[in-house]
């Protein structure tokens, strides 16, 4: 590995021989470790331009139709799914609490399957399963046959948010995923605008066989099966094997990765050491900051349509209003994460977006929203702003602060079920008997807002602290940018090692 990694090096070398941007770094731990940074911007623009062309549009079209066939029930209840199907009261909230039973149990177990087998294999393969659940859902015909469904598409959802953040941190550095990440994660914001639209004209269409409700579950489940088969056939597996890098910009893509993505590249799988990822315990911390956060993400997710129906507007109407809020998320996650990974600081970006969301539902809550409809319209954009980038941020934190590629699939297989299954508390705090505008709901979902963001202070303090301590203890001022991530395989262990914050 050492040979290969040093022949990557002199290959990169050899095309920047010119450049002015090298970079030498001496690391102090136990030993003196002496490691020489030389690459050229140019060819790492081009390459990351290609990663952006060709693997990041149909990563964000998957998700953005994972988005669809997870979200498309709160759309469906406003056709009157529920009415349909004889769902009453708190069968309604079970029902949607049934989802992300499996959506937990199953993301660690299945994240080892993505390691095992490949991203790119096991990902399209989840996708094509959850479309064609979905493609089932349209003859669902009671309570139960409901619950069935959304047990079984939690559980083949449960991997793939995980799984693609593991695949793209094998192609980018860790400075820039956040905003790649932020691009596909856009997608479910455009989702929820478009499931919008799509359903504002579904339920226009006059069926004598179909309600709107079931015409949507077989539009949105068949996009999913056809982009789920395309996906299969046409995604790289590694950037050792995707074809249309040279072999300059495949040299220089693992030694990207090697120095500042992962410990190593292509690591077996290793149970007893990915999940000492959770013996420190910053790990835990993130732990319960994703289900902090989860539970406004939750809260937009499952009862935005419901919120906006509040506003006293109808079925269509209702759906053609959340479009721009969801519109506006989206430009918000890019916004926030781009800033993110430009400044190369994480937390406080995080904090940014859930404090906006947290003003957003405690106004709402506040007022009386039919006679204030610009207010109460303005605070929903405002609880959008900062659900979705907290939860793309934090997801990056984390992974960008684990080199080691086993314990990176752990710690994702474990945060993002934690987050989605915050779910469980969203959609049993917004009870039947407080609607339409649900204010204890949304009091306690600003109250998990601002949980997380004195959780994240915590955490924040602590890697300014350790960082220092570190420095001070080797004699150096070193940042994470100065060591290479292929010397961190143990993690904060490493006296090498440096937080990114």
């Amino acid at each position: 590995m050492e040979s290969k990694a040093q022949g990557s090096i002199d290959v990169v070398s050899q095309v920047s021989s010119e450049s002015k941007n090298a970079k030498s770094q001496k690391l102090v731990g136990q030993e003196e470790i002496e490691e020489v940074k030389i690459y050229d911007h140019k060819l790492e623009r081009r390459l990351c331009m290609k990663f952006d062309f060709k693997i990041l549009p149909l990563i964000a079209i998957m998700y953005l139709f994972n988005a669809l066939d997870k979200g498309n029930i709160s759309n469906a209840k406003t056709d009157g799914l529920a009415v349909d199907l004889g769902i009453e009261g708190q069968q309604w909230n079970n029902m949607l609490s049934i989802f992300y039973i499996p959506f937990v149990l199953c993301g660690f177990p299945l994240s080892l399957v993505i390691k095992r087998y490949n991203a790119a294999n096991v990902i399209p393969i989840l996708m094509f399963t959850f479309g064609s659940i979905t493609l089932l859902a349209v003859s669902v015909f009671d309570y139960g046959s409901l619950m069935a469904a959304r047990w079984f598409l939690g559980m083949c959802e449960s991997a793939f948010f995980p799984g693609i953040i593991y695949y793209l941190s094998t192609f980018y550095r860790r400075g820039e995923l956040a905003r790649r990440l932020s691009i596909f994660y856009a997608a479910a914001n455009i989702a929820n605008a478009f499931s919008g639209l799509l359903s504002f004209g579904v339920f226009q269409i006059n069926s004598s066989k179909l309600k709107g409700w079931q015409i949507l579950f077989l539009i949105e489940g068949a996009c999913t099966v056809v982009i789920a088969v395309f996906a299969f056939l046409y995604l790289p597996r590694s950037v050792e094997k995707a074809k249309f890098l040279t072999e300059e910009e495949r040299e220089c893509a693992m030694w990207r990765v090697r120095t500042d993505s992962s410990s190593a590249s292509g690591e077996s799988i290793s149970f007893k050491d990915a999940v000492k990822v959770f013996s420190h315990p910053v790990a835990i911390a993130w732990m319960f900051q994703e289900i902090f956060i989860g539970v406004p993400l939750n809260s937009i997710n499952n009862w935005f349509p419901q919120i906006v129906q509040s506003l006293g507007k109808g079925t269509v109407m209702t759906n053609l209003y959340t479009v721009a809020p969801n519109v506006w998320g989206a430009v918000a996650l890019i916004v926030l994460c781009f800033s993110s990974d430009f400044a190369r600081v994480r937390s406080v970006f995080i904090i940014i977006g859930v404090a906006v969301s947290l003003i957003g539902f405690v106004v709402f809550g506040c007022i009386e929203t039919q006679n204030h409809i610009g207010v109460a319209y303005f605070s929903c954009f405002l609880m959008v702003t900062g659900a979705s980038s907290s939860s793309v941020l934090t997801s990056t934190w984390y992974n960008n602060n684990t080199p080691n590629e086993n314990r990176r699939v752990v710690i994702s297989a474990v945060g993002v079920p934690l987050a989605n299954a915050a779910g469980l508390i969203s959609t049993n705090i917004f009870r039947a008997k407080d609607a339409p505008k649900y204010v204890p709901a949304l009091g306690i979902t600003a109250g998990f807002g601002g949980a997380a963001i004195l959780l994240i202070l915590c955490i924040l303090g602590f890697m300014v602290f350790d960082n220092r301590r570190r420095n001070r203890a080797q004699g150096v001022n070193l940042t994470y940018r100065d060591v290479p991530t292929y010397l961190l395989a143990d993690g904060p262990s490493n006296p090498n090692y440096r937080w990114m914050y």
